[in-house]
């Protein structure tokens, strides 16, 4: 039989779930439920863990959240608490450039979408609010440069800077609710997860002081602090109880989010710079050395591995059976989720920094050649192009008829449908 315990962490797995997702989508989990528990029964007859199972499902449910998205709103620079960066909207082949505003510095930073406004980070200090029609609404300054992208939960802009300052700003005003203070600089954006019981969100941001800091949404109030050997440049990606970030002291951290201690970390030798992508039971991301990995959380091994001769500071996406990230030898690669194989390359003029988006059947990416591009996701063909004619390191915002991206000659681009 179950115990007791297995049975309490497969209820909170399912109550989390079904507060995450739409009412439309609840009635598909009754034969994964029923799956899951014969499962479970067949693994306690044979002594084997349980709990393992558990986790395969939890990953497997919450690693996809993001599905269920808002075509009008994107939410974080990869679009879900998974950080898999993709988006249900339908680009169309063909677009043209909106407007464009112009910022007060350069923008490293990516937009995040919501109540129908854009909000951006910008290296004068400042977070910019603009109209979807490109007018400013506010601006609210944090006194250090905002590379690191925004994070747009509950009516709420949370924004990190150089100095070390996490910010919550009043999405309609610009009004600062509170303010955390770590001890490095934020270049990672801030994710998010539930806190235990479900009732409250807290708010997960890594800084070069090595730690990750764990803080209450409403009040900035410090709930635990995770300790790495080195800088965390990316964002934690979130999966259910699981946060998983990779460290410049070159390991991939397993954190329970309840009580912000380890559950596992594995070695992958270099550090890794850019943030995770978690999908199923496997996660998926670079580093600086260029290799690319796939690594399943359960088993706490390599599925499959690439080696790179370009530097990887950008984070995947991951849809279908499809990897998709850039390098810095101005490649855009698509790789085999399941193998690993080389599905094809696009090459760029310049270093991509900025992640790429996967949008159903399309992908779209920003490159330092200046230009902004969208490819066929099962080919690598290019569709469209435009040229901004300034570097990009940031990820496209994607929302239904509009697409938002900063260039590093400060002005925010924005694009939509020909027609």
């Amino acid at each position: 039989m179950i115990s007791g315990s297995s049975i309490n962490l497969f209820i909170g797995v399912l109550e989390e779930f079904l507060l995450r997702r739409r009412s439309s989508e609840i009635a598909s989990l009754a034969g994964q439920i029923k799956n899951v528990l014969s499962l479970l029964n067949f693994l306690t007859i044979f002594k084997m863990k349980t709990q393992q199972v558990l986790f395969i499902f939890l990953f497997g449910i919450f690693a996809n959240c993001g599905m269920a998205q808002d075509k009008e709103v994107w939410p974080s620079f990869r679009g879900n608490p998974a950080l898999t960066g993709i988006s249900e909207v339908s680009i169309p082949d063909s677009m043209k450039l909106l407007w464009s505003i112009q910022a007060g510095d350069a923008i490293k930073s990516s937009a995040v979408i919501g109540n129908g406004k854009i909000f951006i980070g910008c290296d004068d200090g400042l977070v910019y609010c603009l109209s979807k029609d490109g007018e400013l609404v506010w601006k609210s300054g944090t006194e250090s440069s905002v590379e690191a992208p925004l994070l747009l939960l509950d009516n709420t802009i949370f924004a990190g800077n150089l100095e070390g300052k996490l910010m919550a700003l009043d999405a309609k005003t610009g009004k600062i609710k509170w303010e955390y203070l770590t001890d490095g600089q934020i270049s990672g954006s801030s994710n998010w997860a539930w806190a235990p019981g479900n009732k409250k969100k807290w708010i997960l941001t890594g800084s070069y002081d090595y730690l990750l800091h764990c803080v209450d949404a409403e009040t900035g109030k410090l709930i635990w602090q995770y300790e790495s050997s080195n800088y965390i440049n990316g964002a934690a990606a979130v999966a259910g109880k699981m946060a998983v970030f990779g460290g410049c002291d070159g390991h991939l951290h397993l954190i329970d989010i309840e009580k912000g201690d380890t559950i596992s970390k594995i070695n992958m030798g270099t550090y890794i710079a850019s943030s995770v992508a978690l999908e199923g039971q496997r996660a998926y991301f670079g580093n600086y050395d260029g290799a690319f990995f796939c690594v399943d959380l359960i088993t706490k091994k390599v599925v499959w591995s690439i080696e790179n001769p370009g530097v990887f500071i950008a984070s995947p996406a991951v849809s279908g059976d499809a990897v998709v990230i850039g390098s810095q030898d101005k490649y855009l690669y698509c790789f085999d989720k399941a193998k690993g194989t080389l599905r094809w390359k696009f090459k760029t003029l310049g270093k991509i920094n900025g992640s790429a988006v996967i949008a159903r059947n399309r992908v779209i990416f920003a490159s330092g050649d200046g230009r902004i591009y969208l490819l066929d996701l099962a080919t690598g063909n290019k569709i469209w192009s435009y040229e901004i004619g300034s570097p990009m390191s940031g990820v496209p915002a994607v929302t239904n008829g509009l697409i938002v991206i900063g260039s590093e000659d400060g002005f925010v681009h924005a694009f939509g449908s020909v027609e």
